[in-house]
C-alpha cells in the first residue's frame, strides 16, 4: 500500500526537474498524476509537448497512471481545464503540487517590466490560478492537499532575482492565508523551498568570486533533484493532516522548518518618537538585531526547477 493510494494529483511544471521527480514518487506511492508542462524554455519561451509526455510514459512504464496536460498556469481557464481533466481521467482530485516556474534574472536597475511581469505571472499568479481552480472542489469534499513552492531567494533574498524572489515570498503569504481559511475543511496548504541541481539552477550565472563559485558547485553537486520528493509525498498524504501553513526548506539530506515573520526586538518611548529620538535612541538599540544582507552562509542562493 502506498501513502497516496486512491488519490489524484495535479503536478504543474512537472515534465522535468524537481516537479518531475515529485510526480514520479507520488505515482510510485499510488497517486494518479496529471503531468502539466507546456514545455517552455527556462525563461518561458516556446512550447514543447515532449517533456510532459515522456514523464507520463515513464510513470506508466513503472506501473503507474498518468496523463499529460500542456496548459499554462498563467491562464485560469487552462487551470480549470486541468481540474476537469483530473476528474474525467481519474474520477477526482485531491492534491495540487505547484512546481511550474521560469527565471528572467537581471539586476533591478536593468530589469524591464516584461521581465518582472513574466515571472510574476508564472509563479505568483500561476499559484493563484491552479489552487483557486481546485479549492472549491477540495472544500466540497472536505479534503485537499496543496503544496506550494517558494525559494530561499524569496525567503532570504538573492542578487539579480527581484522578480523571482518577490513572487516566491508572496507565495508564502498566499499559502499561509489559504491554510488559515481552510483548516476546518480538511485542507492543508504548505510551502517547500528546495535547493536542487536542475536546468533552472544551472542557468544562474556562476559567481565571479572563486570561493563563492566553488561553494555553489559543491552545493549543486550534493543537491539531487529527487531529494525533496519524499517530503512532498508526505505533505500530500492523509498522515500530514496536522501540518498546515508551514514553510520547509530542503537541500540534499538537510530538512529545515522556517519561522514566520515576527518582531525580533522592540523599543518603546513614552509619548512617542521624533526623527531625532529615532536616530539617537531607537536605531542604536535595534541595530544589533538588523538582518544581514549576506545570505551566503544560510542558503545556496539557488532557485528551483
Amino acid at each position: 500500500m502506498g501513502m497516496l493510494d486512491g488519490r489524484v494529483a495535479i503536478c504543474t511544471g512537472s515534465g522535468r526537474g524537481v516537479g518531475g521527480e515529485v510526480a514520479k514518487l507520488m505515482a510510485a506511492h499510488g497517486a494518479k498524476i496529471v503531468v502539466n508542462d507546456p514545455g517552455t524554455s527556462g525563461s518561458g519561451e516556446g512550447l514543447d509537448q515532449t517533456p510532459a509526455q515522456q514523464l507520463v510514459d515513464e510513470i506508466k512504464a513503472a506501473g503507474g497512471k498518468a496523463v499529460a496536460n500542456y496548459g499554462s498556469v498563467t491562464s485560469f481557464d487552462d487551470c480549470l481545464a486541468m481540474v476537469t481533466q483530473a476528474r474525467e481521467a481519474f474520477g477526482g482530485l485531491h492534491i495540487v503540487f505547484n512546481a511550474a516556474g521560469i527565471l528572467r534574472d537581471k539586476m533591478f536597475h536593468n530589469m524591464f517590466p516584461e521581465d518582472w511581469q513574466a515571472v510574476i505571472d508564472v509563479h505568483m499568479t500561476g499559484h493563484f490560478n491552479v489552487n483557486r481552480a481546485a479549492i472549491n472542489l477540495f472544500r466540497e469534499q472536505n479534503y485537499g492537499r496543496i503544496i506550494m513552492v517558494s525559494s530561499t531567494s524569496g525567503l532570504l533574498g538573492n542578487v539579480g532575482q527581484a522578480n523571482y524572489g518577490s513572487a516566491k515570498f508572496g507565495i508564502v503569504a498566499l499559502a499561509r492565508i489559504v491554510a488559515m481559511e481552510n483548516q476546518s475543511r480538511g485542507i492543508t496548504a504548505n510551502v517547500i523551498a528546495p535547493s536542487a541541481d536542475t536546468r533552472m539552477t544551472r542557468s544562474v550565472p556562476t559567481p565571479k568570486d572563486p570561493d563563492a563559485a566553488a561553494l555553489r558547485e559543491e552545493r549543486l553537486r550534493r543537491s539531487r533533484a529527487d531529494a525533496i520528493a519524499p517530503l512532498c509525498v508526505y505533505l500530500a498524504s492523509e498522515q500530514s493532516a496536522n501540518v498546515t501553513g508551514q514553510v520547509f526548506h530542503q537541500r540534499a539530506a538537510e530538512l529545515s522548518l522556517y519561522g514566520h515573520m515576527r518582531p525580533v526586538r522592540m523599543v518603546h518611548h513614552q509619548g512617542g518618537w521624533t526623527p531625532e529620538l529615532i536616530a539617537e535612541v531607537a536605531m542604536p538599540a535595534l541595530a544589533n538585531s538588523f538582518t544581514s544582507l549576506d545570505s551566503r552562509s544560510t542558503h545556496s542562493g539557488l532557485p528551483m526547477d
